[in-house]
């Protein structure tokens, strides 16, 4: 279904570019037909946005678009093929893209910093330009529809892919502590995710947090890559790893004077903390 929607824009694509000579009105005529085609696909993407797929109907895509439902299936055959031709439309716009340039000169200087920075602005700059698009992503996957299941395999597994090679590459020359790559990926993008979803659905109003997008990268990458201890409670941390319990020093085999000292010396430790 979405490779025939595919195969017929890029039909409709290489008429236009070689259509010269037919005349000027032929020529308005297929503009007028293709500019229909979008606006169809603009208002039912909004409308899809807002009530899923079950909830909205191809009648009111008709009356919103300016159009008769007649003509919404001159342009769709079905109303699953106009919800498909969609996420094909995003999907095919994002390949035209292709990734974020800052990323790719990132990844060849292997500057971690640069890789998850540019990332998360790209992302959070597509989220925020585009978020009826995210609520139809959050629909298809409450409805289960077989389109949640394809962005998975266009955009989601495309991140994973692309993050967890470079992760494993900077793991083995030691540069990344060894936590699964996946795990890695999935913390990141989960603060980015969770961010563009209070912003575009939840806190519209910026009530909780209001930071621009290049903070927000900036910072999800400082807690990447730094994490959000400071030296003083790394610091205690390493007393309380080096202060043994009252346990553990029943269980040393020591002899009673030297059990004395150690627990004394416990007991400094932790008046120092």
């Amino acid at each position: 279904m979405v490779s025939e929607y595919l195969l017929r824009t890029q039909q409709m694509r290489a008429r236009r570019k070689i259509i010269t000579d037919n005349g000027a009105g032929t020529n308005v005529a297929r503009m007028a037909g293709e500019e229909r085609h979008l606006q169809i696909l603009r208002v039912a993407m909004s409308l899809f946005s807002q009530r899923g797929f079950r909830g909205t109907t191809t009648k009111e895509i008709a009356l919103a678009a300016g159009v008769s439902e007649a003509m919404v299936f001159r342009h769709f055959a079905t109303k699953e093929e106009l919800y498909s031709a969609i996420l094909d439309q995003k999907a095919c716009l994002h390949d035209e893209m292709g990734p974020c340039q800052a990323v790719a000169d990132a990844i060849a200087r292997k500057d971690d910093r640069g890789v998850f920075e540019a990332m998360a602005l790209d992302a959070l700059n597509h989220h925020q330009q585009d978020p009826q698009f995210q609520r139809l992503l959050l629909h298809s996957a409450l409805e289960e529809h077989e389109l949640a299941q394809m962005f998975w395999e266009k955009f989601v597994r495309r991140v994973y892919q692309s993050l967890g090679d470079y992760l494993r590459e900077r793991q083995r020359e030691g540069a990344i502590v060894n936590i699964r790559p996946a795990i890695i990926v999935r913390a990141f993008v989960g603060m980015i995710v969770h961010h563009s979803l209070n912003n575009n659905l939840w806190d519209r109003e910026r009530q909780l947090l209001n930071i621009s997008n290049e903070t927000a990268a900036r910072e999800f990458t400082n807690i990447l890559l730094h994490g959000v201890a400071g030296d003083q409670a790394i610091g205690r941390a390493s007393f309380r790893k080096a202060s043994p319990s009252r346990a553990a020093l029943k269980a040393l085999p020591l002899k009673p004077l030297a059990r004395k000292q150690v627990k004394k010396n416990s007991k400094r430790i932790r008046s120092n903390k």
